[in-house]
């Protein structure tokens, strides 16, 4: 069975890094890019070993044919079929669902290249990446959180933020990958503001003329006047007025049983994230 369509020169190239060899994200990057709405839709370039994912596709029954590219050379503007860009950096057995240094260290190295290819070269248009293990990134060597922390480095960014977007509903994090106690002594006035700002412009960059941004409590309906929790009156809520001030559309402290629906429903543009499972 052959799924793929012809190359319109219009579609973004969009390379996609396949992850952790022992986790699910091969299988996920090659049932995606065998589905020809996919193809249609971008020049899908997954960014991994071409051996061990031809014999993944095999056990999978996915018959979609791939050209190869070899590391090194360039990118092509137009293929017939989805690409691998081969970096040839897995030598010894993969066992599913077993982290190792060897799969850890290949994970990375498909980011990085990821990020030599879109922002250094401009040879591809967008990166999409499969999960990671953490654990294994770390036994490897690469003492990064996770991708957000990783890709801000390998792209000397200063200012970044993680993000979650999937259709209206729209959320940015104030902290990522650190645990509840330690997230708590993150949320400061000068921080939050910050986060506002960053939100308030890279909004504006995706097209939104005014962002109606809001910012969630951290505390049961929003500390209830400081009864349960006084983050909000001295931390999060001047940081609201500072940007007000400044002319950004922001509201908040808002509790966040009832600002995610606001978010979905179109009331708001974008919400603020306190920490990392508030905005899952």
């Amino acid at each position: 069975m052959n799924n793929s369509v012809n190359i319109l020169s219009s579609r973004p190239r969009i390379g996609i890094t396949i992850g952790d060899a022992a986790g699910i994200g091969v299988e996920v990057v090659l049932k995606a890019v065998a589905d020809a709405e996919i193809q249609k839709a971008c020049v899908p370039i997954i960014i991994g070993d071409a051996r061990f994912l031809r014999e993944t596709a095999l056990r999978l029954n996915l018959f979609a044919d791939y050209e190869v590219i070899k590391n090194g050379e360039n990118v092509p503007r137009e293929s017939k079929f989805p690409l691998i860009y081969d970096l040839a950096n897995i030598n010894e057995s993969v066992t599913m669902g077993i982290e190792s240094a060897a799969t850890g260290k290949a994970a990375a190295e498909y980011i990085e290249k990821a990020v030599e290819l879109c922002y250094k070269q401009n040879q591809i248009e967008a990166i999409s990446t499969a999960p990671i293990s953490k654990n294994a990134l770390s036994m490897a060597g690469y003492k990064f959180p996770g991708h957000t922390e990783f890709l801000a480095h390998l792209t000397d960014t200063k200012e970044f933020a993680m993000s979650f977007f999937s259709g209206n509903l729209r959320v940015v994090l104030l902290s990522t990958h650190v645990s509840v106690r330690d997230a708590l002594d993150l949320i400061k006035r000068d921080a939050v503001s910050n986060l506002i700002r960053l939100t308030n412009r890279e909004m504006k960059r995706l097209g939104f003329e005014r962002p109606k941004i809001a910012v969630a409590a951290l505390n049961p309906h929003g500390g209830e006047n400081q009864m349960f929790g006084n983050e909000e009156f001295e931390e999060i809520n001047p940081a609201i007025e500072d940007c007000r001030s400044d002319g950004i559309d922001v509201s908040g402290a808002i509790s966040a049983d009832t600002l995610f629906r606001r978010v979905g429903r179109g009331v708001f543009d974008v919400a603020i994230a306190l920490y990392h499972d508030q905005a899952t």
